[in-house]
């Protein structure tokens, strides 16, 4: 049996072990192995242990040519903390029982798991998200309605997760799911730090959809972007359609038109976007109270702030402040 200590002899933390198999999806594994893997010695002692295990023998190759060694084999997946199952074969490939078995065991003792893409398929075949709600790529949600019907199968979100079984959409919505987990396990400025040094936003919820689907055209002349930043600077104000008109030079009706087509939605839902990430910023970030902040986003209210956030977010303010602001 392979020795956690030699796998990272310089942390403490919960143990995050990705299973390796042939024909690896890579980029999966890599949003786990950045994430969880990456030396980060700011954090201190208690950050995460993280190893590979393979469970089938070699040799093991992942997309793109790679050859796959692992840290060890199946049996690490019995000592884990956090499991993530990065991806699978193929929709129509089976799952071992073996490894089903071991994930099954690995919940039942406390650790959690999670998946990226279709590894959806993988937890499925453990039968652990029965009645329960989950995400995947919404390429796949109609097989894995398919076949597994039992199965509370949600193909519009980023993410999802109930008791203690985490599941993602599409490949980069692995690293809004792994974010996540941090910011759970180590608060929110844990995970602005990995969020900054993986170059990208630090929070977009779970509920947030994953695609639009209207390709977005090209603001020729830049009126647009100007608009959302002009908008963003001043959140306070009161932007209705026609004062966004003037400031854009348009028509209401032509403004409508064209923010509808490079956006997807109305410039009056992407201001309500912009000002519930607003309140989210300043929930995780700061101590201000609730009514400070609705003003601050420009909601008015904390009646306004408290609708629009429970509409998009799926959880009240002071509920979201306590599991990611900067106090907990």
């Amino acid at each position: 049996m392979t020795s956690i200590d030699k796998i990272s002899p310089t942390t403490t933390g919960p143990l995050v072990v990705a299973p390796v198999y042939d024909g690896l999806c890579t980029f999966e594994f890599a949003i786990a192995a950045e994430v969880f893997g990456l030396a980060r010695p700011e954090m201190g002692l208690g950050w995460y242990r993280f190893a590979s295990a393979a469970i089938e023998p070699g040799p093991l190759r992942a997309h793109g040519g790679l050859s796959v060694t692992s840290d060890g084999g199946i049996e690490l997946l019995d000592q884990a903390d956090l499991i993530v199952m990065a991806g699978w074969k193929g929709a129509d490939v089976p799952v071992p029982e073996a490894l089903a078995k071991r994930l099954r065991k690995a919940w039942q003792r406390g650790a959690r798991l999670a998946s990226i893409c279709s590894g959806a398929f993988v937890l499925a075949a453990t039968g652990l998200l029965d009645g329960r709600r989950a995400a995947t790529h919404w390429r796949y949600a109609d097989k894995l309605r398919e076949r597994h019907p039992a199965i509370d199968i949600d193909a519009g979100v980023l993410y999802a997760e109930e008791d203690r079984v985490f599941t993602s959409a599409g490949s980069a919505a692995g690293i809004d799911l792994m974010l996540h987990l941090v910011r759970s396990d180590f608060g929110v400025e844990a995970a602005n730090s990995v969020a900054r040094r993986l170059v990208m936003p630090a929070h977009r919820g779970g509920g947030q959809a994953q695609f639009i689907e209207r390709p977005v055209p090209r603001d020729r002349t830049n009126r647009l972007s100007g608009l959302m930043d002009l908008v963003r600077a001043d959140l306070r104000a009161p932007w209705t359609l026609e004062r966004m008109a003037v400031a854009s030079a348009m028509s209401p009706r032509t403004l409508l038109r064209r923010f509808t087509e490079a956006t997807g939605q109305s410039p009056g839902d992407w201001l309500i976007a912009e000002r519930v990430a607003e309140a989210q910023r300043l929930l995780e970030a700061s101590s201000l109270p609730v009514e400070s902040i609705a003003a601050e986003a420009g909601f008015g209210s904390v009646q306004s702030l408290r609708h629009h956030f429970q509409a998009r977010l799926g959880l009240a303010p002071r509920a979201y402040r306590s599991s990611f602001g900067v106090a907990r």
